[in-house]
């Protein structure tokens, strides 16, 4: 086991963080210099970059994500091909920061979610939780020969948590202020927010996912207009928000749950989809876009008036991923938290893009150095763990 010793004695390591959220809309990639672990982890970024799916490949990823819609034969064969992606995607991020592979002492991957049951269910006598992201991280370390942590969820689920989310960590470590009380809120497919009270010890900070966020807008976009998002929120914005469609998707069942929660395509996938396409015959198309960016920013500042305020009073929301650039959304934002302001993570020196790909280079980190990366009080987990498998 020297590979792991002398990780395990580096001081300061150069790591890829590899990513695809629950969109499926391409691989993030961050190449990063990371010093330290635990609260004093320092980190630099060298590179980051998207790199997209083959069309066809995103769609069978998406068609394989609900039950009746995959088979086992194709999972099998996209745990291997998306394994390959993430393993190409990590060589060009190399490439793009002028970095030889053979100077990359790590890599962590969260892979490709393809479904996540967080919720426990009794079966022969046990009662389990689960999840699965595909993407072999055995096979992106044979194929780019660096050392590979990947599959960091399930280790928290095993002790009874939701396996996630996981960026509270990350949002504890670079984001806690001795002055300020912070909400990290991050736009992915599915939106989830970290509250960072100010001068907050780990077991003090609260996290889940409050709902949807870009993975709805997403799919309404391709069924109205061909297009894989709405750029700039421009849709949305020539919309007008439709008030008793915005109603009826307040009305999920989702909200009033009590954290810790996290949820996925299974609640707000396909289904509500069709729930919402019912409407698109009297409410015009791009209303309803304009309506369902409202309904991100309104179920956030709902769930955080519901299980936040109570507790912390935000001086600031910092937002990040790739609901960022729709200006509906963040417009939505602003007008619910107001007076309090809404910005960028880009403020506070980060990248709104890059951060889960961050995220998961700095839980490898931790992996190797056996500490624990989960919050139980975020995901419900009996006790603390340290997250991952390791591929050498």
């Amino acid at each position: 086991m020297s590979q792991l010793s002398t990780l395990q004695k580096k001081h300061t390591k150069l790591v890829i963080g590899l990513v695809s959220g629950t969109s499926a809309d391409g691989i993030d990639a961050a190449l990063i210099r990371i010093t330290g672990t635990g609260t004093a982890t320092r980190i630099r970024q060298l590179a980051f970059d998207t790199y997209q799916y083959p069309p066809l490949l995103r769609k069978t990823i998406l068609d394989n994500s609900l039950p009746g819609t995959g088979s086992v034969d194709l999972i099998c064969e996209l745990n291997v091909l998306v394994a390959h992606f993430f393993a190409d995607a990590a060589k060009k991020v190399a490439r793009k920061a002028r970095v030889q592979l053979s100077k990359i002492d790590l890599i962590g991957s969260h892979g490709q979610t393809v479904h996540h049951l967080p919720n426990p269910k009794k079966s022969f006598g046990k009662t389990v939780r689960s999840g699965l992201q595909i993407g072999d991280p055995s096979t992106i370390a044979e194929l780019t020969g660096i050392t590979t942590v990947g599959d960091f969820r399930m280790g928290d689920m095993a002790v009874g948590g939701q396996g996630a989310p996981l960026a509270p960590y990350l949002d504890y470590l670079m984001f806690r202020s001795g002055r300020k009380n912070r909400i990290l809120l991050n736009l992915g497919g599915i939106a989830n927010f970290t509250a960072l009270p100010k001068g907050c010890d780990i077991t003090d900070v609260l996290a889940f996912d409050t709902g949807p966020a870009n993975m709805v807008i997403d799919a309404l976009m391709k069924k109205f207009y061909k297009r894989q998002y709405d750029a700039g929120g421009r849709v949305a914005l020539q919309g007008k928000v439709n008030r008793s469609l915005l109603s009826e998707l307040m009305s999920h069942p989702y909200f009033g749950m009590r954290p810790p929660k996290s949820t996925g395509r299974e609640l707000f996938g396909s289904m509500i989809q069709s729930r919402i396409l019912k409407h698109k015959e009297r409410i015009r198309r791009e209303d309803i876009v304009a309506t369902v960016a409202r309904w991100t920013a309104l179920s956030v500042f709902d769930q955080y008036e519901r299980f936040i305020a109570k507790r912390m009073r935000a001086d600031e929301v910092i937002v990040s991923g790739g609901g960022v650039h729709n200006d509906a959304i963040m417009m939505g934002l602003a007008e619910y938290f107001d007076p309090v302001p809404v910005r960028k993570i880009e403020s506070v020196g980060f990248s709104s893009d890059a951060k889960e790909a961050i995220l998961f280079a700095v839980l490898a980190n931790e992996t190797i150095a056996e500490r624990p990366a989960n919050i139980p009080s975020v995901t419900g987990a009996k006790r603390p763990v340290v997250l991952g498998k390791i591929c050498l």
